[in-house]
Order: C-alpha cells, then structure tokens, then sequence
C-alpha cells in the first residue's frame, strides 16, 4: 500500500509539498505540534485509514490519543484544554485531513461547534461540567443546525423550542451531523418566541433520538446521524445563556470553516505525494511518467495551487490571532482552499491512470471524502455570495 508521508523526497532542499517553506516561519510550539500530530497520523491513521474506510468505520478507540495530544478545544485557555495559537489549530486540522477528512471532521466538530459554544456562549456551570471531559475524549459532541429541508438557508429552521415553566419543550429533526449517534451532547440550535437559541441536549434525555447514516460513498471513517427531537424536555440550566439569534451558530461555523481551509491542504499535499511517488516509478515508452512535459505540468499546477492555499491560511490565521478576521476571508479561504483540493485529488486519481480508482492508493479516498467537504460549512455558492455580498454591500441570497 502506498501511503503519504511527511518526508517526501527533496529537490534543491526544497520540500516539495511546502514550495515556499510555510514550516521555516512556524514558531517553535507550532513546529512542534505539527510533528507531533504527523507523527500521530502516519502511525496510527494512515496504516489503518484503507480498511476503515473499505468498512464504513469510524476507530473510535483513537478518541484517547486525540485527547490526550491535546487536540480537543485546542484553541481554548483552561478547563483542561491546550490554550494553542489558531495557526496550531490550523496545523492540526492539515495534518490530521492528510490522513483522513473524517479524522479531521471529529475533532473539527468536537473544538470548533461543540466546545467553542459552550466556551463563548456557555454559562460557568456548563464550561465547568463539559468543557473538561470533553478535552480529555470521555465526553463527545456534535451540532445540531442543518435540517433535512436543506442546510443552506438556516433562517428557515422548521426545530422549534417552546418555554414550558423551568424547562423548554424541543421538537424537530436535524440531518447530516458529524457525530450524532456516537454523541454525548448535542448543541441543538432552535427557533423559539425570543429569537434562535442553542440547547445542550444530553443523549439520555428522553424524546431524543439518533440514527447513523450508512451507504455513504465519502466520509466513510466518519460517524454521519439524523437527530430527532420528540417533545424533548430541556432544563433552563442547559440553554446557552448568552446568545440569541443566528450570530451563535454562524459564528461557530466561521471558526470551522477556518479549521477546514487548513485541513483540505492536507488532503491535497497527500494526493500530490501519491502523485510524485507513482509518477516516479511508473515506466511508460522506457521512461518514468515524470520525465514528461505533460506530467510536469499538471504536478507543477498542483503545487502552485497548494503554496497558494497555504499562503492564504497562514495569513488568515494572523488576522485570527490579531482579532481582526472576517467571516468573508474566511470565505475566501474555505471556497479556494476546498475547490483546490477538490480538483488536485481528481487530477491525482486521474493520474494514476486505473490504480487511481483502488483505495490502496489515497487519491479516490480523499476525492469522494473532499465530495462532502466543499458542502458542508457553507457550500461554494454560499462563500461565493458572502464574498459577494462583502464587494458590493448586496444581498443576494
């Protein structure tokens, strides 16, 4: 089985998959998280990542080690949690999609729409209860905001939530969700009298049910669910006390948006790799593949598109740790990060000619899984009218 490594073959002192040397302006904690999560990935992903993914499943046994590298709520200071820079968010969120988008979806939603929620918008009593053992992996998150009508218009959410003495009645369904049937807590986002308002629905609370999604052709080493909400009985004690209105959950989607645009180019540069090492050793007409033109060519627009991608994240990353960030750069990054991957896993697969299509090779696994990662967190469309929007003062959606 081929699979990509992080020592790829230099030319000239170059790495190949890092053309303008992102790594050299990295601090010494984001070089050293880094390496530690490419370690993590090549021993404990990549040899597993092809049957998993054969197999529809999701290693839920890796949950600890992710914990316990500190890659839950790293972007988070106290409650057990690693309080890193968001250019080491970004980093982790590259390294672990080089292994696999599913990997990378968990702990995505597990930092960036389940913890930062309750860290934002959360009352002390509920960072105190959650927070913590969601850090260390014994507790698990999902998100609850895409309905089965369509995700992209969330204003029209049909999830209602009505006042009920010291409780609040929930009913409705959401679709999609990364997590869901494996998920201790759902932040549960829904309409109510007063404005969108986001619940902690704990998994035993009854009324509240889940069913794993199956026959996924992408995301397949990733856990997909249908929530459904039957006249649940939610506590005051478990509503996000301090948001009100479609801010709270569009906010959490911008701090994942930003942790994809970092992750798709780890896709991206394992595809490339897997470019490299078969075009290298493939002889056609008594020659390597990669003594041609053609060849060079179509490598070559993979890593100007790559250097690019990674140029734009890590400039986004400053502006996030500077608290100047707009979520319409991060739609900038996110629809040019994700379409970039898209398209150099389908040049990679191509390639590869017919071993393009075997999942021993990771370009087709990341192909179908990047199928879902340029939908969900916003579709193309959607960061396209947000950049729009962002030009000429327009709403158009």
């Amino acid at each position: 089985m081929s699979t990509p490594t992080k020592d790829s073959k230099k030319i000239n002192n170059l790495d190949p998959l890092d053309l303008l040397d992102i790594k050299g302006d990295l601090t010494e904690e984001e070089s050293m998280v880094q390496d530690s999560v490419a370690r993590f990935v090549d021993d404990k992903i990549l040899p597993m990542i092809q049957s998993s993914f054969e197999d529809h499943t999701f290693q839920s046994e890796l949950i600890k080690e992710i914990a316990d590298l500190g890659l839950l709520g790293s972007s988070i200071e106290g409650y057990d949690c690693a309080g890193l820079n968001s250019i080491c968010y970004g980093l982790i969120c590259q390294e672990l999609e080089r292994g696999d988008s599913g990997f990378r979806s968990f702990v995505s939603v597990q930092s960036s729409l389940v913890m930062y929620p309750i860290y934002t918008y959360g009352s002390e009593d509920q960072k105190n209860k959650w927070l913590p053992s969601l850090a260390r992996g014994e507790s698990i998150g999902c998100f609850g905001l895409t309905e089965p009508h369509g995700g992209s218009d969330p204003n029209n959410m049909k999830t209602h939530a009505k006042k009920d003495g010291d409780d609040w009645i929930l009913n409705g369904s959401k679709m999609w969700i990364t997590n869901g049937s494996i998920a201790d807590i759902c932040i549960a986002w829904a309409m109510t009298d007063q404005g969108v308002k986001g619940f902690i629905v704990e998994k035993d609370m009854p009324g509240f049910d889940t069913q794993e999604i199956h026959n996924k052709f992408s995301l397949r080493a990733s856990v997909t669910a249908g929530l459904f909400f039957d006249n649940v009985r939610v506590p005051d004690a478990n509503v996000l006390p301090n948001i009100v209105g479609m801010k709270g959950p569009l906010s959490c989607l911008s701090q994942a948006r930003y942790g994809i645009s970092w992750g798709v180019i780890g896709a991206a540069q394992a595809c490339l790799n897997e470019a490299l090492n078969y075009t290298n050793e493939r002889i056609l007409f008594n020659r390597p593949v990669s003594h041609t033109q053609t060849i060079q060519i179509r490598l070559a627009e993979m890593a100007r598109r790559i250097t690019t991608a990674q140029l734009l994240s890590f400039k986004l990353g400053k502006l996030k740790d500077s608290g100047k960030i707009t979520p319409s750069q991060i739609s900038i990054a996110k629809w040019n990060n994700c379409r970039m991957a898209l398209d150099i896993a389908r040049d990679a697969r191509d390639i590869l000619g017919g071993s393009g299509i075997s999942a021993e090779y990771v370009p087709i696994r990341h192909m179908l899984n990047l199928e879902s990662v340029i939908t969900y967190e916003g579709t193309e469309t959607v960061h396209q009218l947000i950049v729009g929007k962002e030009l000429t003062g327009v709403n158009a959606f």
